[in-house]
């Protein structure tokens, strides 16, 4: 199974056996994937069903929250109904208890296993800047590279900053401009010059390389976790 249904609880029969093994499927498939050290898409997903279920299990009204959002008005009120039936039906709402206690530590076992590729992915990139960086770092040019450093995909990136006084967040936007080859000619300085002279509209870009010492999959689990590095490195630096 490639993916598991963001109401997947819900879905369908609501029977203990048949959701272990809707779920010991997808575990199976995310196991693969992290055998192959390909982390994306499948760490974000783990995330969001472990946090869904320990919020579904402190709290039992956000069962609606688990079905289905884009729904007609005939299938709303069916749902509705059954909304209600389940939570007025005990044996029911024994079974849900019995799948989210057995889903839980499943997908935390498998969380825990994708934490530690990615803390291993993380420490195997160094962040350092290509000549010299302005004081305004929330824009400018990436150079993602791993061995045996023959290419370089470069991106241009967008430090975005939203909420309020109390909690900031921080989200970056990439869009790839090139991949080029890497050579003792074509060096990173050298490299940061051309886009200068190609994009007018940043004449004093920031720049950065992430520089990988092992080689990972490329868009499944180093640029990911290049991004969130990155991110992180330009909030301690701000």
């Amino acid at each position: 199974m490639d993916k598991l249904s963001k109401d997947w609880l819900t879905q369908g029969m609501i029977d203990f056996e048949y959701k272990k093994y809707v779920l010991m499927g997808y575990l199976q498939t995310v196991k693969n994937s992290f055998g192959k050290v390909e982390l994306y898409p499948f760490l974000a997903d783990l995330v969001f069903h472990y946090r869904n279920l320990m919020a579904l299990k402190e709290n039992k009204t956000l069962f609606r929250e688990a079905f289905p959002k884009e729904l007609s008005l005939e299938e709303l009120k069916n749902l509705e109904l059954r909304y209600r039936e389940m939570v007025e039906d005990d044996a029911i709402m024994q079974e849900l208890e019995s799948i989210i206690n057995f889903a839980l530590p499943e997908i935390k076992g498998s969380l825990q296993e994708g934490s530690v590729i990615y803390e291993y992915v993380e420490s195997q990139c160094e962040i350092s800047p290509v000549g010299v960086t302005p004081l305004y770092a929330k824009e400018g040019y990436l150079f993602v590279t791993q061995p045996p450093e023959k290419e370089t995909h470069i991106y241009r990136y967008q430090m975005s900053i939203f909420g309020d006084s109390q909690e900031q967040l921080r989200s970056l936007n990439t869009q790839f401009i090139d991949r080029v080859e890497k050579n003792t000619a074509n060096t990173y300085e050298r490299l940061k010059l051309d886009l200068i002279r190609k994009f007018k509209d940043m004449p004093n870009p920031a720049a950065y390389l992430i520089l990988a010492r092992t080689k990972f999959p490329f868009s499944e689990t180093l640029m990911p976790v290049a991004k969130r590095l990155f991110v992180k490195h330009i909030s301690q630096a701000a």
